[in-house]
């Protein structure tokens, strides 16, 4: 029998896997990616009796995948949180899906497990941009507010991690970035003694440091848009820069359109937090297209559906 563990390389999905091995630890076969590479069942191979954990990736856009494992035998735990469409009914899958739009898939691991790697869990919120779920969530730690400032930095620079076309793009691969975790039961030892942590900051900082000079291509009250180039920190920042976008100005909409070498976009799409909803619902209007009601993303929008994809977005997140 083999364990394989699926996981989208964003900080939700490399978090929610941290706590569930540090739960119940195996060597496992890691399958993942970047964060934009979600149709990762297509490329699990399984054996009858085989056990696998999927995290963070959309069952919707796995579904085929997901049915080839079943079919042959293999046991699926799946946790997720982004839209699933319908759920396949079979024994041998166990489906943990809630599209809530103040959780995660680490909050969702963090409730199977009772807390036990809550600091990890709140890790994986503040990195899907859920601070006041996250701060919710780190409540029973007692935590100081310098030291949620820590996990909040810590989310965000894992999360950065995984934003680019390859993962040439990446500081570190996802699996890598995973196993240099594994040794820490606790974040704040991460932080305080592995040079992934400084590697990542650093980055992080000088990549942002960029944007500083962007102005959107349209803006309103209600909404914001901005192009980047083809260039790797571009491709970088996508994510957590439409993050930050959607923090300092929680009443609009924003969307991050990074231009691809081969034409075209990558598109990163947030709803305003104070009404966490309609980004799935415009995205999954694009081929490619998809993820949960307060943020989602195109991986592929063609030059020619530009127009239309403006006029989308001011449409649903209101004129």
């Amino acid at each position: 029998m083999a364990y394989i563990d699926v996981f989208n390389g964003d900080a939700d999905g490399i978090c929610a896997l941290h706590q569930l091995r540090l739960a119940n630890p195996v060597d496992s076969v890691l399958v993942t990616g970047v964060k934009r590479d979600i149709n990762l069942l297509k490329r699990v191979t399984t054996s009858s009796g085989d056990e696998v954990t999927v995290l963070d990736i959309s069952l919707d856009k796995n579904r085929d995948g997901l049915n080839r494992l079943l079919e042959h035998g293999a046991q699926v735990q799946y946790f997720d949180h982004h839209f699933p469409g319908e759920i396949p009914q079979h024994p041998n899958l166990t489906a943990t899906i809630d599209t809530a739009a103040d959780t995660c898939t680490g909050l969702l691991v963090d409730r199977q497990l009772d807390g036990r790697y809550r600091a990890w869990a709140v890790t994986a919120a503040f990195g899907d941009n859920l601070d006041e779920s996250a701060t919710r969530a780190a409540q029973p730690l007692g935590l100081r507010q310098g030291q949620l400032e820590q996990l909040r930095e810590l989310g965000i620079c894992i999360n950065y991690n995984g934003y680019g076309a390859t993962l040439d793009d990446l500081y570190f691969t996802p699996d890598a970035l995973f196993r240099k975790l594994q040794p820490y039961p606790d974040p704040f030892e991460f932080i305080a003694h592995d040079d992934a942590f400084k590697c990542l900051r650093d980055g992080y900082a000088d990549d942002m440091s960029k944007t500083q000079a962007l102005k959107p291509t349209f803006e309103s009250p209600r909404h914001a848009l901005y192009v980047l180039p083809a260039e790797a920190w571009a491709r970088r920042v996508s994510g957590v820069w439409g993050n930050q976008l959607a923090q300092s100005n929680p009443a609009r909409a924003h969307a991050v359109l990074t231009r691809r070498a081969d034409n075209g976009y990558v598109v990163s799409v947030r709803a305003p937090l104070r009404n966490k909803t309609g980004a799935d619902e415009l995205c999954r209007q694009f081929p490619t297209g998809g993820g949960r009601k307060a943020a989602a993303g195109v991986n592929n929008l063609p030059e020619d559906l530009y127009d239309q994809f403006a006029s989308s977005f001011k449409q649903i997140f209101g004129e």
